[in-house]
């Protein structure tokens, strides 16, 4: 509530003094007529272990919570309740116990002592009795010390170390393993019948004879004169850009021909040419 405000006057002494304002009265809480206790309706807090919760009790049929309280399930604890009392220190011996003494375990708990299941006897026979005492006072006249020099110097000197298998004394030393025979003489049947193969298949001794001269000049002349009539037909499509598949196809056998008229052409021009009569 408003005690007083300052006026709109032009300097004037009240506009040097701040306006007090009274608080607001607070309005009480609103409570259910019905039932103050029944859990809300819509509510996004029911939800458990969820970081996306959704709507629950939408029909508002609960009476009691969703989710019960968890003791830890607030806003926060105060400061300093996680924090240890120092009057709570682990002492000695309080997770654990000393072991007792033989003579307490024999006045407090005799029949732990006794062993449960008896081991057979290793050797041969029954328990001697209380009547079988056994022979006393044997006296014995040998020198244990003079029999132990004697037999240490007789013994036989002991094996040191770890003795190889000496191959050299084996019954096949020196000698071809029969593996080694069988092998070569595969490869000798392999060899033989290889050979056998091509001299069956070899061809017959071609005959080989000089050319005449005349016939080799006339051979020149025969393939320059093919190599001026393919050159005239390439030479009439060379100078197109734009050529169709067929002229492109029969440009390139053109280009392929020259070059082997001209490879013939060098090959007779060499000397002393042979031909072979079987062709």
């Amino acid at each position: 509530m408003l005690g007083y405000g300052s006026y709109d006057h032009n300097e004037n002494i009240f506009n040097l003094v701040p306006p007090r304002f009274a608080p607001l009265p607070q309005i009480p809480m609103y409570r259910s007529k019905v039932n103050p206790k029944l859990p809300p309706t819509c509510s996004t807090f029911h939800q458990k272990s969820t970081s996306v919760p959704v709507c629950s009790n939408m029909a508002g049929d609960y009476n009691d919570k969703i989710v019960a309280d968890k003791a830890d399930g607030t806003f926060g604890k105060p400061l300093g309740t996680n924090r240890n009392d120092p009057s709570k220190f682990l002492s000695k011996k309080s997770r654990s116990f000393s072991v007792p003494s033989l003579r307490e375990v024999m006045d407090t708990h005799p029949d732990v002592l006794k062993p449960k299941t008896l081991k057979p006897l290793s050797r041969g026979g029954s328990v001697p009795r209380l009547s079988e005492a056994p022979i006393m006072n044997l006296v014995t006249s040998k020198n244990f010390i003079v029999a132990n020099a004697v037999e240490a110097i007789l013994a036989m000197p002991r094996k040191l170390g770890f003795e190889g298998k000496d191959y050299m004394k084996k019954e096949d030393y020196g000698k071809t393993p029969k593996y080694l025979k069988n092998i070569k003489q595969d490869i000798r049947d392999e060899m033989d019948y290889i050979r056998a193969f091509n001299q069956q298949d070899a061809p017959l001794e071609r005959q080989m004879a000089p050319i005449d001269e005349n016939e080799r000049h006339r051979l020149i002349n025969g393939l320059k004169a093919k190599w001026e009539e393919v050159n005239t037909a390439y030479q009439a499509h060379s100078h197109l850009t734009l050529l169709s598949k067929g002229k492109a196809l029969r440009k390139e056998r053109w280009d392929a021909e020259l070059q082997n008229i001209e490879n013939d052409i060098g090959k007779l021009q060499k000397k002393d040419l042979l031909v072979d009569l079987a062709r």
